[in-house]
């Protein structure tokens, strides 16, 4: 991977907690080092606890690291973000992260933002085609989040992020509670190619589906990052233990879930 290639660095990354009643403090990243390139869809897998919530939130700029560095192509984000950088999130609570009083069409018309230079009847027309790209019906637009079900409102967050048009998305979990979640994975495939994506979640088969490349996450610590066409030469016990959780989508990738499994039958890791 070149230089021009890398459009999110993580350095060397340490975040410590303190624990309530005088418990001392708790590390949640140790040492954190990986690189994304320009342009795919990375998935930040791993156990609930492993420090994939606060990875989150330091790349989001939510919070700081004690040690170590993130950077947006070459940059630190408060700098990215004031040369036009623009980035989108899509939280894993997402029905509070919508105003209980606007419409569909007022939750995604927040994803524009104050510098938007479309017209009122511009935007409307973008909003129904974001509706319409995540699976919504534009008849759904003038709803409001209660008279919705709980994958409705989310897919809305999904298509409020896009609406800014950014070159770096994080997906925190954005597809946990989907009721009819394959339309989005789709979406998510569709659109990786027009921006940097951080897709975390713990479904290590959405994942699988939907990315480039896999990071696990164990205690705060990067143990694999590989290619997901590689999963069947995965060497960190944690990630083997994940993938042998999963029950096999035997279609996910041209076959080589197949070779994998054959690996796993015969006890030979070579293959990929």
């Amino acid at each position: 991977m070149t230089g021009r290639d890398i459009f999110l660095s993580v350095q060397d990354i340490w975040k410590t907690y303190a624990v309530p009643h005088g418990g001392g403090s708790r590390p949640v990243l140790r040492g954190l080092d990986f690189c994304l390139e320009r342009g795919g869809m990375a998935g930040l897998v791993g156990e609930s606890g492993s420090g994939k919530s606060t990875l989150a939130r330091l790349l989001l700029g939510l919070d700081c690291p004690d040690r170590g560095t993130v950077l947006l192509e070459g940059q630190p984000l408060r700098q990215w973000r004031a040369r036009g950088g623009r980035l989108s999130v899509v939280f894993q609570d997402y029905m509070t992260s919508v105003n209980p009083g606007f419409t569909l069409a007022e939750v995604v018309d927040e994803g524009f933002g104050p510098g938007c230079r479309l017209s009122r009847r511009e935007r409307r027309w973008e909003v129904d085609r974001l509706l319409e790209r995540v699976g919504l019906s534009p008849a759904l637009a003038g709803r409001l989040p209660h008279e919705l079900s709980g994958g409705q409102v989310q897919r809305a967050c999904i298509a409020r992020a896009l609406a800014a048009r950014p070159s770096f998305l994080v997906l925190d979990e954005a597809v946990s509670s989907l009721d009819v979640p394959v339309q989005v994975l789709e979406l998510l495939r569709d659109i990786r190619s027009d921006m940097t994506c951080l897709f975390i979640t713990h479904d290590l088969q959405a994942a699988a589906l939907v990315c480039d490349s896999l990071l696990v996450l164990d205690q705060g610590r990067c143990v694999e990052h590989l290619p997901v066409s590689q999963l069947g030469s995965a060497r960190s016990p944690r990630l083997r233990r994940m993938l042998e959780t999963v029950v096999p989508f035997r279609s996910a990738w041209d076959g080589s879930w197949d070779d994998a499994a054959g690996a796993e039958d015969t006890g030979d890791t070579t293959q990929s």
